[in-house]
């Protein structure tokens, strides 16, 4: 009988995605809507299967991605008049199927996506407001959902004014949250002041949310990507995301090797050691090392974080592989004011999307650098 050969972690997390879903494998995502982490989730599989050659993956992927879009191109579920960019997000599977030149509806839904940024609401500089009823608010979590999309977009469209577009988001958001005595960045910013979770003097929130600065990093390393070498501005984007990242190194927490929920804070009664925000970092550490982003030494502590992930975090299951310890969701509004308090209050979960998506992104690029 020949030996068989023990499957990746990446195919291991992808498969138990499978198998937590029904026969039409989707009953087992978060919303029956067009939604972020759906579109994450879809995306991390379809890249399982281009890095495993496993077309069932990216079938997975094409299934979901049918269910919303419709034959003239319009989307299911989906509002332009929100300006969400959350609801950017799962347009990144669409580049993808753009490449079956016979279908023309998923082409006809980027370029929907892109006429919403067109006209998503701004601050005084430029800033997508991360949605229309959150006025003047620029969130960490917005850049994640909209810039890679737009970075990809400019490339498959040849519409390079966009490339500065993303360098300015990215760009102009660092600015307005990074702390200059920790490197860490503030989940978000009122230009306005007039949040109750915003500073009276710099209008950012009171904390370093590591699921923020998760979606942050993974932001530049995918955006990035999709640049030109010799656009003005990409060096830059290099440059503060290097300097981030010695940051992040700063408040690994040594013997786990993962991030803190409330990134440092250490052990501080009520915080915690927190998957998604870990899984995000090591993403972002290892593929910017491959990419050359980053000089060689950050792989150490991409590995150290991944390591954590698996020893502490992970658990191989009849069922499949488990992750615990996700913060289920967290943001800023009235009744989530940015406070300690708030952030290691939220409920957190096991097997959630929200985490699993990032672990398995973390393991195919843990996968490629090794």
């Amino acid at each position: 009988m020949p030996i068989q050969t023990q499957l990746s972690w990446s195919e291991r997390i992808a498969e138990t995605i499978v198998e937590q879903c029904d026969n039409d494998g989707y009953h087992a995502f978060p919303s029956e809507r067009w939604a972020y982490v759906q579109g994450m989730t879809l995306m991390a599989m379809a890249q399982t299967g281009e890095q495993y050659g496993k077309d069932e993956y990216i079938d997975f992927m094409k299934r979901h991605m049918d269910l919303y879009i419709q034959k003239d191109g319009s989307i299911a579920t989906y509002s332009l008049e929100e300006y969400n960019l959350d609801q950017i997000n799962q347009g990144k599977n669409l580049f993808r199927l753009t490449e079956d030149a016979e279908d023309q509806r998923y082409e006809e839904a980027a370029h929907l996506l892109a006429a919403q940024l067109a006209g998503q609401p701004r601050t005084s500089e430029g800033g997508f407001w991360h949605k229309k009823i959150y006025p003047f608010q620029m969130w960490l979590d917005g850049l994640y959902m909209s810039s890679p999309f737009l970075a990809q977009y400019a490339k498959k469209f040849n519409r390079p004014e966009l490339w500065d577009e993303v360098a300015h988001q990215i760009l102009l958001v660092e600015r307005k949250t990074r702390d200059p005595r920790t490197g860490l960045l503030y989940h978000g910013w009122d230009e306005s002041k007039e949040q109750v979770w915003a500073d009276s003097t710099t209008g950012c929130s009171a904390h370093f949310w590591s699921r923020a600065m998760g979606w942050y990093a993974m932001a530049i390393v995918d955006s990035i990507e999709h640049f030109p070498i010799h656009h003005p501005k990409r060096g830059t984007i290099i440059g503060i995301f290097e300097r981030m990242c010695n940051a992040l190194v700063r408040v690994q927490e040594q013997e786990s090797g993962l991030w803190f929920q409330v990134l440092d804070q250490g052990f501080r009664k009520g915080n915690y050691l927190e998957a998604s925000g870990s899984s995000m970092f090591v993403y972002a550490l290892a593929k910017g090392v491959r990419l050359r982003y980053l000089e060689p030494q950050f792989k150490q502590a991409a590995e150290k974080g991944w390591q954590g992930l698996i020893s502490r975090l992970v658990e191989e299951t009849a069922d499949g592989v488990k992750l615990n310890s996700i913060c289920h969701g967290a943001g800023l509004s009235l009744d989530r004011d940015g406070s300690y308090s708030y952030y290691v209050s939220e409920q957190v979960v096991s097997d959630s999307f929200m985490g699993t998506a990032p672990l398995l992104l973390a393991a195919l690029e843990m996968e490629r650098l090794s």
